[in-house]
């Protein structure tokens, strides 16, 4: 395969005069980490205000908190938990929330040193992993959470009082978050090892068993213990295992380098 930064005779280079001192670089990687925190911090200076932090924090907790029998509360054991943990749940939301931002300026900062074929490549998929990961957190909170927290409390003895520790919730919650944000992320992770030509479309169709039986595997560590959570994330991931297979086809077929795309016309 050609290499698309050492053009043809007769065929202009796409970055030609872009090149930059190494010491402008820094200043603008400066430039675009203040960009986004800045970002940040002026979210967080919203959220602070409204909806709160113990608002958040009673937001994400719902779903526990309905699950709880009647009279049950959940439990702060350190001194300052109270005050530090919505304090935390702010600060991550922000960060979450600020996360299209963020990518927005590493997209900025590395998007001039890219050619045309790249960046059909690199933006589809930086804006379609960022929302797949939404997607991942929201299905775990409103659905996954919903099915496993009265599972949970079904399966707990009779002789024990279920107060949950605010602290303790709030690490498993983040835990399960990520752990779903992740695992929404197969189309992307299938679009690139196809794309990079580590597997063919024909090698990802004959693995789906394969992948099946791994999905399975990763659902059954991450998620709570109880079938129905375990069937809710490993449906999804097969589904987007296919997703991913269809957007490998159009990837591979639009993303290709000019000289790569000649090679591929000609009979």
């Amino acid at each position: 395969m050609t290499d698309p930064s050492k053009p043809k005779d007769g065929q202009e280079d796409e970055l030609a005069g872009t090149e930059q001192p190494f010491v402008q670089h820094l200043f603008e990687l400066r430039d675009r980490l203040l960009r986004a925190l800045y970002g940040v911090a002026a979210l967080l200076a919203v959220l602070l205000f409204y909806p709160g932090p113990s608002k958040l924090y009673d937001l994400l907790a719902m779903p526990l908190v309905k699950a709880l029998p009647e009279g049950s509360r959940m439990i702060a054991v350190g001194v300052v938990s109270p005050f530090l943990v919505p304090i935390k749940v702010t600060v991550l939301a922000a960060v979450g929330l600020s996360l299209p931002w963020i990518l927005y300026q590493i997209w900025a900062f590395v998007a001039p040193g890219l050619y045309k074929h790249e960046k059909k490549l690199v933006l589809p998929l930086v804006a379609a992993s960022t929302i797949l990961f939404y997607m991942g957190a929201a299905f775990c909170y409103f659905f996954v959470f919903g099915q496993a927290f009265p599972a949970i409390q079904r399966m707990a003895p009779i002789s024990v009082a279920v107060s949950p520790d605010i602290e303790a919730y709030l690490d498993f919650v983040i835990t399960m978050f990520i752990a779903f944000g992740v695992a929404f992320e197969v189309p992307i992770v299938v679009v690139i090892l196809a794309r990079m030509g580590f597997v063919t479309i024909a090698q990802l169709k004959s693995y789906r068993t394969y992948f099946v039986v791994g999905a399975a595997a990763v659902s059954a560590l991450v998620t709570p213990p109880d079938p129905v959570s375990m069937i809710a994330l490993l449906i999804p991931m097969y589904l987007l295992y296919e997703a991913g297979i269809i957007a490998a086809q159009v990837f591979i077929k639009h993303t290709q380098a000019p000289d790569d795309a000649a090679e591929a016309a000609k009979p």
